[in-house]
């Protein structure tokens, strides 16, 4: 069976209603990355921090998936399946995909404080300012903050290199080094490409074939074309 591994960004969900931190208005729009996305603010103002992935989190239950996630989950059908996704949303899970690497976390978590290992669900939206884990340690958002290391990275990098075709959906490959994992994709491996932006594809050596459109309908078009 041909392995199919797919690689999304934010474009995926934004077919679903989930702001991306580049639109100009959202959920992102009234906040500074430096205050709610950093280990530093984490420290300098816990409450603030945790009351955004909070409201995160609510848009994200509120959210279904679209066209793109479902179409990408029923690939499964035909071929071996792979997603590693830069996306904190739980979108593909709910859509039906079964393998799912989450490259900068995932807001259906937390993870303990003192112990990075030690990570927990979260039932509904809303963490607790005080929530402790198993650990005794409080909890923050299970999520990849500006300037800490991606430690899902190795595994996704893996897992591209055994692609037999590459699919890349909605994101502009301008976030390391997330972006660099079409570099691990063998060069004779044909990549197909799905923005409607203008993704940066200087890195990419291989068989490439651009579909100019956003998730939710080009995505479904994609997998018909994969299954001729």
């Amino acid at each position: 069976m041909k392995k199919i591994v797919v690689f999304t960004g934010a474009g995926m969900s934004a077919d679903s209603g989930i702001a991306t931190f580049r639109d100009a208005d959202g959920l992102w729009a009234n906040y500074r990355i430096e205050d709610v996305c950093t280990p530093e603010a984490l420290v300098r103002n816990r409450a603030l921090v945790i009351d955004f992935y909070n409201m995160r989190r609510r848009e994200m239950l509120a959210a279904q998936p679209n066209a793109g996630h479902l179409a990408i989950a029923g690939l499964e059908r035909d071929f071996d399946v792979e997603v590693v996704t830069q996306n904190v949303d739980d979108l593909h899970e709910r859509a039906g995909s079964t393998r799912v690497t989450h490259l900068h976390g995932e807001l259906r978590k937390l993870r303990s404080m003192r112990n990075p290992d030690v990570i927990v669900p979260i039932e509904g939206w809303e963490q607790p300012l005080d929530a402790t884990g198993p650990d005794g340690a409080l909890l923050r958002p299970h999520i990849v903050f500006f300037g800490e290391p991606v430690p899902m990275f190795e595994r996704a990098a893996g897992i591209a290199a055994q692609a037999e075709v590459m699919v890349v959906v909605g994101t502009s490959l301008a976030v390391y080094p997330a972006a660099s994992l079409v570099r691990y994709v063998r060069p004779e491996v044909p990549i197909y490409l799905v923005d409607p932006g203008n993704p940066d594809v200087s890195g990419i050596r291989n068989p490439l074939t651009i579909i100019r459109k956003r998730a939710a309908e080009g995505v479904p078009e994609l997998v018909e074309l994969l299954r001729r």
